[in-house]
């Protein structure tokens, strides 16, 4: 039994090495808010990947650190948890804000595991001692600029290349890349950035042979998606759609998608994220581990929650330096030769929090007890 004692929020800076281009803007800096949580004299830590804006969600960093301070704190503080599992119970009183909410449970998981003396990753349910990994790679200022990219990225051993894309910049960059890679496993990634008028031009992605396009259309368009599906040979993989089971079991019986993206902070949490591992594993749908710009600590909880059996393609779980100059764990995370990430062996998330660097890096800071 864990009995909740402390709770710190943390706001940093986290400069990115190179900027970082989706469909809904440019990221040059991430602000990024960490828990840290102490149950029974162990410490815990577990972060939020809320943007600056709310364009992936309706949810935003000074959003969360509103709803966290305010509400979701209150309600875990002092409280006897037997299991991470319960964690969502108490916060329940709470609509919405998974990510904030997968903030809290991730920082209680990684104490439970450590109270357990075994690696977070085995809690969860892991069975892959190694976790294929791949690279995200956001939308460049021009095909050479790309290319520049994806020969750095595959020279270091990455397993797939995803590329992000949005009406107007599609088809000439994966046509590049296809054509100085033609076995490599490839896919884009739209961030919900066509709509129904699209199907024709999108049906011209079955020609590179991608191994998915993400969530071409809006998140809460399920029927389109599915008839989109019904047109195009190129699997669809469902990302902001799938906020829970519900949504997974809708769009499976909808025929919307074919792949699935889990991410904890968009489904509210480790446990959440496992039930929908195995729903999918029951239908035979297989599922990655996307990112989100996440400091060592989110990376940290994706490889653990990435060694689950069902996760069959590379996920956007790549080098700390890929992202940073200095990462807020020590070591930071590194990518082999053959493109893996092995599992830590130590308790809790394996990795030591750098908390020296991350007081440097505080912009606002409040504990709670």
């Amino acid at each position: 039994m864990l009995k909740i004692e402390y709770i710190r929020l943390r706001q940093i800076q986290m400069p990115l090495v190179r900027p970082f281009e989706t469909s809904f803007g440019v990221t040059s800096e991430r602000p990024i808010i960490l828990v840290e949580v102490i149950a029974d004299g162990l410490k815990g830590w577990g972060e939020c990947v809320a943007g600056r804006e709310p364009f992936y969600s309706y949810e935003s960093v000074d959003c969360d650190w509103i709803v966290l301070r305010e509400y979701l704190v209150p309600g875990l503080l002092g409280k006897e948890i037997l299991h991470p599992s319960e964690v969502s119970t108490y916060l329940s009183h709470v609509k919405g804000y998974p990510m904030a909410k997968a903030s809290l449970e991730a920082a209680i998981w990684d104490v439970y595991s450590q109270q357990e003396d075994r690696p977070l990753w085995r809690l969860l349910g892991g069975k892959q001692a190694k976790i294929d990994c791949g690279v995200s790679i956001g939308i460049q200022s021009s095909i050479s600029r790309l290319l520049e990219c994806v020969d750095r990225e595959v020279s270091k051993g990455y397993r797939k290349v995803k590329i992000k894309v949005k009406p107007g910049y599609d088809l000439e960059p994966l046509q590049a890349i296809r054509h100085h890679y033609p076995d490599i496993q490839l896919m884009c990634d739209a961030n919900a950035s066509y709509t129904r008028k699209d199907f024709a031009h999108l049906g011209r992605l079955d020609e590179f042979k991608l191994t998915m396009i993400e969530q071409p259309l809006s998140f809460d368009d399920l029927l389109m998606h599915a008839r989109l599906q019904n047109r195009i040979n190129t699997p669809i993989c469902l990302d902001e759609s799938i906020r829970n089971v519900v949504d997974l079991e809708t769009a499976l019986e909808l025929g919307s998608c074919r792949i699935v993206n889990i991410k904890t902070g968009r489904v509210g949490g480790h446990s959440q994220a496992i039930k929908i591992h195995d729903q999918c594993a029951l239908r035979g749908v297989p599922v990655w581990c996307g990112g989100m710009l996440e400091t060592g600590i989110g990376r940290a909880h994706n490889i653990a929650l990435s060694t689950l059996p069902n996760f069959s393609f590379p996920g956007d779980v790549s080098a700390s330096e890929r992202y940073f100059n200095r990462d807020v764990i020590s070591p930071p995370v590194t990518v082999d030769v053959h493109g893996q990430i092995g599992a830590p062996g130590d308790p809790g998330i394996g990795f030591e929090v750098d908390e020296n660097f991350i007081q440097d890096l505080t912009t606002i800071s409040e504990g709670f007890n």
